[in-house]
């Protein structure tokens, strides 16, 4: 080596509930794609699952999953 250090840059940690969180929500999209690409008869997408759970699915099951995580911490 020429004397020079290698830099690497440092990327912030990510909460481990985050990533469970994220997790969690994927798996829900998945189920909906799965889900309607049955009743259509087709595969619908990543992108309209992902969508259509977010506008119709996404508020109340995050409602429902903080009541469940509350009623575990507690």
């Amino acid at each position: 080596m020429d004397g020079t250090r290698l830099r690497i840059p440092i990327m912030p940690a990510i909460p481990a509930n985050a990533y469970i969180e994220f997790k969690a929500e994927l798996e829900q999209i998945l189920r909906h794609k799965w889900l309607m690409s049955e009743k259509e008869n087709r595969d619908i997408g990543f992108e309209r699952a992902l969508n259509e759970w977010a506008q119709r699915h996404r508020g109340e099951w995050r409602c429902e999953r903080n009541k469940k995580m509350s009623r575990t911490k507690g």
